[in-house]
């Protein structure tokens, strides 16, 4: 079977979703990872402490794969009935991929910096990790957002 122009626009739009929020993720992980690296070196007893803040910004790698997820599974890739899509239906996919694909790459890296800072905040202060995962969790917003939106406009888009 040959795949038509607007399945490979939603395969395009899946394959995004996951793609570059996956690079956030690994990015903004690894940022909090230097950070924390450098306070265990001092007291390996905050590794559980910058553990939990180093897993923040994998979030939206997470997000990103359950979107396109959603996307193949609408399309019927999952299921191995792959739907017809006309061009202007894969665009739609295409389109409701990118909140979460753009929002997703860029709060990743967003949220790595924060979490490092909250790591900061541990080394000299453990009582206060709360504080610094509330800093981390506020950029988590607008991608919860972001994701809301693309799979509001992916339910929404008739096939």
């Amino acid at each position: 079977m040959e795949l038509t122009l607007g399945q490979v626009y939603a395969l395009f739009g899946a394959a995004l979703a996951v793609f570059l929020p996956g690079i956030g993720s690994a990015q903004g992980v690894g940022i909090v990872g230097e950070s924390a690296a450098g306070v265990i070196t001092e007291d390996p007893s905050k590794f559980g402490q910058t553990l939990i803040l180093q897993a923040l910004p994998g979030t939206q790698g997470i997000y990103g794969l359950l979107t396109g997820f959603i996307i193949m599974q609408k399309i019927g890739l999952l299921g191995g009935n792959l739907v017809s899509l006309s061009p202007y239906q894969g665009l739609l996919l295409l389109g409701a991929s990118l909140p979460i694909a753009f929002v997703g790459l860029l709060s990743a890296v967003s949220q790595g910096r924060a979490a490092a800072a909250g790591v900061s905040i541990i080394a000299k202060r453990p009582e206060e990790l709360a504080k610094g995962i509330m800093y981390a969790a506020m950029v988590e917003t607008y991608a919860v957002l972001a994701l809301l939106a693309s799979i509001l406009m992916i339910f929404g888009i008739e096939l």
